[in-house]
């Protein structure tokens, strides 16, 4: 079979397959970390007005209590549970950032997971192993559609999260590999998600069904609900389909040998990466000229992406003289 038409029998293949004692102590670590700051950022997202309308408008249509939700009392169903928690981890913008791709893998991978825990006897190392693999796969998955993926209009960590949510409940709910391709196959015909939403409540809807309708795919393909075989590269797979500059390689290529949880960072700014630079230029500036007089304007020059965002997201430089203010 020609690799370009494997990409997704392989990625499966490779999830199914992997060992916890395959798994480096530095990607251990990394997952440690990574899940520390999920769990960090649903607690302190759990009481913003979205996450509190979003609990009032599902509260009537939940299922029998099977899970919790970080920082709050409700008890839902498992896949309300793991969209609730995927929108509280991610509504402060504190959450992680893989950078290679901007995807912000642990709000939508990790909730499903923990859903999937208070239901199904589960280990920590098993858990955590879930966690990388589902990782491994969103962002191998971004980096092969990036950076025509984002141009184009689609939230990265919405779009591509969903992946790596299936692809970590799908692991432990011990999927064997057909069963993979399925719920990889049902990730792709429900992904979504648009960087015009970013700025409004609504980027949290694509980031919450991420993790709820990533759950659903492994449970829909462990009952044996069928899928496309070649979801990601086939003709009207999920790479063709929502990117121009594909690069199949960036999701087969050392698979067990490189892993993309050693590029996840933590941020220091609730905001995107792209403008931490500004940030800590005008916390720089402020210092040194406290008062804002001798500032007559103020230019930045920065990463792309600062300009793909919508007006409303741009940031308002904290430097604001008398004469003139500036925006990005």
């Amino acid at each position: 079979m020609d690799s370009t038409h494997a990409v997704t029998d392989r990625l499966a293949e490779f999830i199914v397959d992997s060992r916890w004692q395959d798994i480096p102590q530095p990607v251990r670590r990394e997952a440690t970390r990574s899940i520390l700051n999920f769990v960090g950022c649903a607690l302190g997202g759990s009481r913003d007005e979205a996450v509190g309308l979003a609990a009032r408008v599902l509260t009537p249509y939940f299922g029998p209590p099977q899970a919790g939700v970080f920082g709050r009392r409700e008890r839902p169903d498992a896949l309300h549970a793991a969209f609730l928690n995927a929108v509280s981890a991610n509504v402060l913008e504190y959450d992680d950032t893989h950078l290679p791709t901007v995807i912000h893998p642990a709000a939508p991978v990790g909730p499903g997971l923990f859903a999937l825990a208070e239901q199904r006897r589960v280990s920590g190392s098993e858990l955590l192993h879930a966690f990388i693999l589902g990782v491994e796969a969103a962002c191998r998955i971004g980096k092969a559609v990036m950076p025509t993926h984002y141009r184009r209009g689609w939230h990265i960590t919405a779009s591509c999260g969903i992946f790596g949510a299936a692809a970590a409940a799908g692991k432990l709910l011990g999927l064997d590999h057909r069963q993979m391709i399925w719920a990889l196959g049902h990730a792709a015909t429900q992904s979504a998600g648009l960087v015009e939403s970013l700025g409004s409540m609504s980027k949290s809807i694509g980031v919450g069904n991420a993790a709820k309708n990533g759950l659903a795919a492994a449970l829909f393909a462990e009952a044996g609900f069928t899928g496309a075989e070649q979801p990601i590269e086939g003709r009207y797979g999920f790479a063709p389909v929502t990117s121009d500059s594909i690069g199949y390689d960036s999701i087969t290529g050392r698979l067990g040998e490189s892993w993309e949880i050693l590029a996840n960072a933590y941020k220091p700014y609730p905001c995107g990466v792209v403008l931490f630079p500004v940030i800590d230029a005008c916390l720089d500036l402020r210092s040194r000229l406290p008062n804002g007089e001798q500032i007559a304007q103020v230019m930045v020059r920065g990463h792309p992406l600062m300009r793909g965002a919508p007006t409303g997201r741009r940031l308002r430089l904290a430097v604001r003289p008398r004469s003139a203010s500036s925006t990005v």
